[in-house]
């Protein structure tokens, strides 16, 4: 049950998450592992200021302490951190930049899936850029402008080009490609909580 701890002081612990492990508990003990629980195990108090997919793999920062989870969540609240991912997407992505905005809401009877939706949706922004093709793939960076739950993946799977791995969206090819979901938080900027020194934080992609 170890954890690849990339920063910690008395105010923030920053993780690299591995992919298929819970950021926080989910209901019922079979779901009690997670980032989050083990993070208590080694530190006497531990708050969750953001999450990651069980799926997705990378970059995670928990508080510790109560005016650091204030901070922390203003910061994600107000759209003050920077956030990059790493992905392999099925098919070559023409042109080489561009964004993506589509309101995005749950899929209710087909949860914990989130779909596209003009009329009740929220607003959902995410900025893309080719870095190559491999392939009939394309590996890109994705940066969301917003934070909504499957963001990158409903905004890639709606461009028609699903991130491999990915056994909710795509289609049955994009999902077998791969064992793991290739999605990869692999840089946060965050300000720190007590020095407010601006701090980056980055990750290696594993695929």
């Amino acid at each position: 049950m170890t954890l690849t701890i990339l920063f910690q002081d008395t105010d923030i612990i920053i993780v690299d998450k591995d992919s298929d492990l819970l950021s926080v508990p989910g209901r019922g003990p079979e779901k009690l592992d997670s980032v989050y629980h083990r993070l208590t195990l080694q530190f006497e108090e531990v708050h969750i200021v953001h999450r990651l997919d069980m799926a997705t793999s990378g970059i995670i920062v928990f508080a510790r302490n109560k005016e650091a989870l204030r901070h922390l969540q203003q910061q994600f609240q107000h759209r003050q951190t920077e956030k990059s991912y790493q992905a392999i997407i099925a098919g070559r992505l023409t042109p080489t930049k561009g964004a993506i905005n589509l309101p995005m809401r749950c899929d209710w009877p087909n949860r914990p899936k989130q779909m596209v939706c003009y009329e009740f949706g929220k607003k959902s922004l995410t900025r893309w850029r080719v870095m190559g093709y491999e392939d009939n793939s394309t590996r890109v960076e994705l940066i969301p402008v917003t934070g909504r739950s499957h963001q990158l993946r409903i905004h890639c799977d709606a461009l028609g080009h699903p991130i491999l791995g990915d056994n909710l969206y795509g289609t049955s090819e994009s999902q077998a490609a791969t064992k793991h979901l290739c999605l990869h938080a692999q840089s946060l900027t965050i300000t720190h909580p007590n020095s407010l020194e601006r701090l980056t934080f980055t990750s290696p992609v594993p695929f």
